[in-house]
Formats: C-alpha cells, sequence, structure tokens
C-alpha cells in the first residue's frame, strides 16, 4: 500500500505487476476494484462477495470462478452463483470485479500416482471408496451374504426407487461386445 505496509487479496484475472487497484464506495467500476455491490453494475462479473457488510469477502474465491450481478430491489442485489443459483445479498456487501485467477488449474494431469493418492486422500474427496459387495446387506443393495457377490442383477431400471439406484442404471447394454 502507499503506506508501505502490506495487505493480502484475490487477484483477478488481467491484473499485472504494479497495476493499481483501489476500493472503497466511490470507485470506478473496473477489473480488480472493490466496491459495494449496490455500485455494481448489472450482468458484471464480480468474486469475493461478502456475506454481510465489511466481513472481508466470503462466497466466489476459488481459482477461475466468477459470480454475475443479475437483479437489484431495494438494499439487496441478486448475484448468479457459480452453482447456477441465485443469492440475495446485503446492497452494502462488497465485491471485487473480475474473474478469479488461476483458471484451468484442475486441467493439469497427475503425471504420477502419488499425486493422483495424495488428491484423493484430502478430506474433501470421496475417498476411500468402498465397494458395495463389501457392505453389510443394510448398507448397500449389493451388500451381505456369504462371499463378495452383488447376488442380483446389476442393470436396473431408470425410475427404481433412490436406495435401489447403484449398478448400471438404465444400461442399454452390459458386457462384453459380441459381434
Amino acid at each position: 500500500l502507499e503506506d508501505k505496509s502490506k495487505i493480502y487479496m484475490l487477484v483477478t484475472e488481467g491484473i499485472g505487476i504494479g497495476e493499481i487497484v483501489s476500493w472503497g464506495t466511490d470507485v470506478e467500476v473496473k477489473n480488480g476494484n472493490t466496491l459495494p455491490l449496490q455500485s455494481i453494475p448489472t450482468g458484471s462479473y464480480i468474486c469475493n462477495i461478502e456475506s454481510r457488510p465489511n466481513d472481508g469477502g466470503k462466497f466466489v474465491r476459488s481459482s477461475g470462478v466468477q459470480a454475475v450481478v443479475v437483479d437489484k430491489i431495494d438494499e439487496r442485489v441478486g448475484v448468479r452463483m457459480p452453482s447456477g443459483k441465485t443469492k440475495w445479498f446485503n446492497a452494502r456487501c462488497r465485491a471485487t470485479i473480475g474473474v478469479v485467477a488461476g483458471g484451468g488449474r484442475v486441467e493439469k494431469p497427475f503425471v504420477k500416482a502419488g499425486n493422483k493418492y495424495h488428491k484423493m486422500a484430502n478430506t474433501a474427496s470421496n475417498w476411500p471408496r468402498v465397494r458395495g459387495v463389501a457392505m453389510n446387506v443394510i448398507d448397500h443393495p449389493f451388500g451381505g451374504g456369504g462371499h463378495q457377490h452383488t447376488g442380483r442383477p446389476k442393470t436396473i431400471a431408470r425410475g427404481t426407487s433412490p436406495g435401489r439406484t447403484v449398478g448400471s442404471v438404465a444400461a442399454r447394454q452390459t458386457g462384453k461386445s459380441r459381434k
């Protein structure tokens, strides 16, 4: 900053070293600037949105994502989130103009098995994945029995009840193609 202090901020795509960014109530609407939602025009890409005024930003912070300002009613601003859902915020909540930098990060190949192992071992993933036949009969439709086998057809209809939609759902064909 101008007073030689340092802060951490979320960088948007297109921002370079030495570029000037600003935040406040009466700043220009340009990439990287942070301003209240009521000052941002409808249709603008935004990121780092506050859930309550002055909390520092909680939403839309992952690399390569953005939200869109879609509507303004009284003291509320409607924002279409990356999930597609519209969420309403206080008009005094601040947001940063632009798309979070680092898009395409997840498209890099793993290259080594160890990298894949550590990715799958993190707590947010469904890992380890337990086979249905290894479970008890109460835990999965394929569970139970004297030895590990499905015990029923793995191909089931699309309209089957939610607890039974395991295996090949509405498969046109299964097994080896013999022509």
